[in-house]
C-alpha cells in the first residue's frame, strides 16, 4: 500500500530548512525541498512556492544568507547558508518541537500505554530523521 503524501504543519517548515541546512550545508530552494522529501521517505509534500516564501522569511530573519552560484545541472542559483542566529533559532526551535511533540504524545496516551502506531515515513518520524 502506497503511504499518503502530507503537507507540512503549519511552523514546522523553518525548522526543517534550517536542520537540512546544518545538516547539508549550502542549497539552493529546490535541493533543500527534495532533500526534505528524500529523508521523510517522500511522506511530506514540499510545494515549490512554499519553500521559497520560507527561505525569504529565514532571510529576512537573518537566519539563513544567500549567494549566488552554479547548480549541477549549469544553471544560475541562489545558495542558502544558516547564520550564526539561524544556529541559535534551530537550538530553540529543536527544543520547541521535542517539548511540543512530547505534550502531543501524552495527550494521545494519557494512560501512558504504547503510543499508536505511526508510519516509518509519518512526519514526526521524518523531523526525527531530519534531525539526525
Amino acid at each position: 500500500m502506497v503511504e499518503p503524501r502530507s503537507a507540512i504543519l503549519q511552523g514546522t517548515l523553518d525548522l526543517m530548512v534550517l536542520k537540512t541546512l546544518e545538516q547539508m550545508g549550502p542549497l539552493h530552494g529546490y535541493g533543500i525541498a527534495r532533500r526534505i522529501e528524500q529523508v521523510g521517505g517522500q511522506a511530506v509534500i514540499v510545494n515549490q512556492g512554499t519553500i521559497y516564501l520560507c527561505l525569504v522569511r529565514l532571510l529576512q530573519k537573518r537566519w539563513i544568507s544567500g549567494k549566488w552560484g552554479t547548480s549541477e545541472n549549469n544553471r544560475k542559483a541562489k545558495f542558502y547558508a544558516m547564520t550564526k542566529a539561524g544556529r541559535a533559532q534551530l537550538k530553540a526551535e529543536t527544543e520547541n518541537w521535542e517539548r511540543i511533540s512530547g505534550v502531543i504524545g501524552r495527550v494521545l496516551r494519557p494512560d501512558g500505554g504504547p503510543p499508536a502506531e505511526v508510519p516509518a515515513t509519518g512526519l514526526p518520524g521524518a523531523l526525527a530523521k531530519v534531525k539526525g
